[in-house]
């Protein structure tokens, strides 16, 4: 798929407004893209998608905590799968639950299931979200399966009710067309002000990285608190 026309599938949802009939549509690819991001054809008018809904950041850890990693991922991206179930969870046990590190995860949309998946993550609010990225990281194979918007768009939904959410919530989160655009809109700001082409990448006190191994992660995050004498 042209970018122009991935950023078209993405904001054709909120220009429907409602979701059911984009599910219903033929399914593009639900698998890892790496089309990159700065290259995408610019919403029609950005400063409508943005200037009345703030998207926040989700975050972990202290927040003034001395080293700062911020991951960029797309639910729909099975490394950033693998790097959730792997490398998050012992940076989560060695730095962020420490206070030494604040950890901020920022969604990539590099196809519209990734954004149905975040609209969903996001409907539970600050005190669901990690819960459900966790879930949606876990069941990936699961709820993206064969790429079918219609049972997508069904698993998601289940998904939700079984953090607790009702369908009226559900309904009222992923029909919500403003939201979309907003998102969509920060996640372009977002991936251009720091080059993000491919996920996982994580942004480390200001410096990209690629995806890489436990290991490596931890050697950067210690020369980092080194640095800050911690």
């Amino acid at each position: 798929m042209t970018k122009p026309a991935l950023f078209a599938a993405l904001t054709a949802v909120a220009a429907l407004g409602v979701l059911a009939p984009v599910w219903a549509q033929e399914s593009e690819s639900a698998g890892q893209t790496a089309a990159p991001a700065t290259e995408q054809a610019a919403p029609a008018d950005p400063a409508v998608a943005s200037a009345e809904i703030t998207i926040p950041d989700m975050v972990q850890g202290a927040e003034d905590a001395p080293v700062t990693v911020i991951e960029y991922a797309s639910y729909t991206c099975p490394h950033c799968a693998a790097f959730h179930g792997d490398q998050y969870q012992r940076l989560k046990d060695d730095y962020i639950d420490a206070g030494k590190v604040k950890y901020i995860f920022r969604e990539v949309y590099f196809d519209r299931f990734g954004l149905w998946a975040s609209m969903v993550a996001r409907c539970g609010g600050e005190m669901r979200f990690f819960g459900l990225t966790e879930v949606l990281y876990e069941q990936q194979r699961d709820w993206v399966g064969e790429g079918d918007p219609a049972a997508i768009g069904d698993n998601l939904r289940r998904i939700g009710r079984a953090a607790g959410m009702d369908d009226a919530t559900l309904d009222a989160c992923l029909q919500d067309e403003a939201q979309a655009e907003a998102l969509v809109a920060w996640f372009q700001e977002n991936a251009q002000a720091d080059g993000i082409e491919s996920t996982p990448t994580l942004i480390i006190n200001g410096e990209k990285h690629s995806n890489m191994a436990y290991d490596e992660l931890k050697a950067i995050i210690d020369a980092e608190l080194a640095e800050a004498g911690q």
